[in-house]
């Protein structure tokens, strides 16, 4: 997590400063349902954030809705054969199965961005 994202039951916010309003405003942004919080402080946001996150299971009990789940660590992607190829050999020769050279990969790209 960087410094302006918490994680509370598997479901990430980010928080930012508002100016304007002189309060720290807040997003889950690993759901496609919106769920916005705020607090004046730090330390109340973030009560502010799991307030909401039980809040929404309890809204979604309530209707019946299973609630939108974060990330599953499951994804499709389609890149070119060329790449595909290519991608494949690497990871053979680096004794890996094309998955985990590609999680090795995108974790080493993620790292060196942070």
């Amino acid at each position: 997590m960087n410094m302006n994202t918490v994680l509370y039951k598997n479901y990430v916010a980010q928080i930012k400063l508002n100016v304007e309003d002189g309060i720290l405003v807040g997003r889950v942004i690993n759901i496609s349902d919106i769920i916005g919080f705020h607090g004046n402080t730090i330390a109340e946001t973030i009560d502010s954030f799991h307030v909401a996150i039980d809040e929404y299971f309890a809204d979604c009990k309530e209707k019946g809705l299973a609630p939108n789940k974060p990330c599953s660590g499951r994804f499709n992607l389609r890149i070119p054969p060329r790449l595909h190829s290519e991608f494949f050999i690497a990871a053979a020769k680096a004794g890996k199965s094309l998955n985990q050279w590609t999680i090795d990969a995108l974790d080493q790209t993620l790292q060196s961005s942070l």
